[in-house]
């Protein structure tokens, strides 16, 4: 499983924005997203491509830290995220923490639910793409952004409509009231292609991270992870 602990940024100085992320991430299915404490919501997911989506949604608005476990862990089919334990949800705490100390950057951490070698370094791989990714993400404009949101509402930005499908850009063009030649100009600068060409590798190298977490979690394997609780 992954487990995505996502912390929010500032808020002793800001209002809660809890409610407004829930509100988010409730429209996506197969989604489920709690407050666990204070400022910070929990979540358990099992597709990779789901994991991405909620990260980049987090990191688009600059107010959130976000922390992604991977590994195994404990949690009853109608149970709250809250209630979970297991490597996974150890792993989400320790990424939420390293993600802290990269906020300078992009803030956010991809940990495995082990210590062995070969699934921290994938787990390193998956973190070093989300946030390539993650920088596009952010550093939109607002202007780019409206042309984005256009462009993906339209498209549905599927893998196999995609953002570069004939004739969309005139049709967002025409919805926007501005120029097929401005809409172009502001994907190119975006960066959007580039982030929907990206997304299936970072999917890719997440389940090749859960892969061998498992694989070195598995009975009569070296080492292995910290089965302790995953609560604040």
């Amino acid at each position: 499983m992954y487990v995505m602990t996502i912390d929010q940024r500032g808020s002793t100085n800001d209002a809660d924005r809890v409610p407004e992320l829930l509100g988010a991430l409730g429209g996506h299915s197969g989604v489920r997203f709690e407050r666990s404490v204070g400022d910070e919501v929990q979540g358990v997911l099992q597709d990779p491509a789901l994991v991405v989506e909620v990260a980049l949604h987090a990191l688009r608005s600059g107010h959130w830290y976000v922390g992604i476990g991977v590994g195994p862990g404990e949690l009853a089919p109608d149970a709250s995220p809250r209630e979970g334990s297991g490597p996974a949800f150890v792993a989400a705490r320790r990424a939420v923490e390293r993600a802290k100390s990269a906020a300078s950057h992009v803030p956010a951490a991809v940990v495995a639910g082990t210590r062995e070698h070969e699934a921290v370094v994938a787990c390193a791989n998956a973190e070093a793409v989300l946030r390539l990714v993650g920088r596009l993400v952010q550093d939109r404009t607002e202007a780019q952004w409206r042309v984005v949101d256009a462009l993906r509402a339209k498209s549905g930005a599927t893998r196999e409509q995609g953002p570069g499908r004939h004739g969309l850009q005139k049709q967002v063009a025409r919805d926007l009231g501005i120029s097929e030649q401005s809409v172009s100009r502001t994907v190119l600068r975006s960066g959007w292609q580039e982030e929907w060409a990206a997304r299936p590798a970072v999917e890719m190298l997440l389940a090749t991270a859960h892969r061998l977490v498992l694989k070195n979690l598995a009975p009569g394997a070296q080492g292995g992870g910290d089965n302790t609780r995953g609560e604040p």
